[in-house]
């Protein structure tokens, strides 16, 4: 079973969806979640913030919404994230596969290994490379704007970075800025989900100098003008999902425990 996590608007993905309420270990996911099929092939789909975008990015219960996948079967997590570009050729409406994070944020619950076995989960390569090729390939048939390969420096939030924390990111190289990529990414790595995430680029943040300062509304009126060619990059890839994935991503565990 493939998961997505996105917004509302990926609903109309596949036809006769089914929600289904799970429970956790850790209280409750986001929101239900909507079962179906694209292609002959299971999905689960769980809205990251609520239908109703209740949740900021620092409230998010992370560990319930990831568990709650597991537990249904999901192998590999696809989601598309808005994110904001701190290199001027990452223009908004640009699509980036990430691969790598930088961690800028504090106080999440960050794993599901509190003891008593320790369990040290590598995290040098915390994206599929297997569907992060499929996924380029297939925005690349779709004629998107498409990168391959990128980094995402994940910031606490709710509030957007200052000037001097933007310019700071863009001086170290990284590529975008996003609320929500951690500890997601990681958390799925702890159950050997594989995952695979596309920065969708809003807008420029706000230490690139002679731009815009970003704001809500911007970041809303690109993702919205956006996703309909974000869903037709998540249907081209289940429909080309490979049957058999020959990626590591299951086996994240081994040699982790001591």
């Amino acid at each position: 079973m493939i998961g997505i996590i996105g917004g509302s608007g990926f609903y109309s993905l596949a036809d006769n969806l089914k929600e289904i309420k799970v429970s956790t270990p850790y209280g409750p996911p986001s929101e239900k979640i909507a079962l179906g099929k694209i292609g002959g092939r299971k999905i689960a789909f769980l809205p990251r913030h609520a239908k109703t975008h209740d949740f900021p990015p620092h409230k998010i219960n992370y560990r319930a919404n990831i568990w709650a996948l597991h537990s249904l079967g999901v192998g590999h997590i696809i989601t598309i994230t808005a994110a904001g570009s701190l290199q001027k050729k990452y223009k908004p409406g640009s699509f980036i596969v990430i691969d790598q994070f930088v961690d800028r944020t504090w106080g999440r619950a960050d794993t599901f290994y509190d003891g008593p076995v320790v369990t040290h989960v590598s995290s040098a390569f915390p994206y599929c490379p297997q569907i992060n090729k499929l996924v380029y390939s297939c925005g690349e048939k779709l004629n998107l704007r498409i990168f391959m390969g990128g980094t995402v420096v994940v910031i606490q939030g709710p509030r957007f970075s200052t000037a001097a924390e933007s310019a700071w990111f863009t001086k170290m190289g990284w590529d975008v800025v996003n609320m929500t990529q951690y500890p997601e990414v990681i958390l799925a790595k702890d159950l050997g989900i594989g995952y695979t995430a596309v920065a969708l680029v809003t807008d420029f943040d706000a230490g690139l100098v002679g731009q815009e300062p970003v704001s809500a509304a911007s970041v809303a009126r690109i993702f919205t003008k956006s996703i309909q060619k974000a869903k037709k990059l998540i249907l081209e890839t289940v429909k080309n999902w490979p049957k058999n994935l020959t990626c590591s991503c299951s086996k994240s565990l081994n040699g982790a425990r001591i």
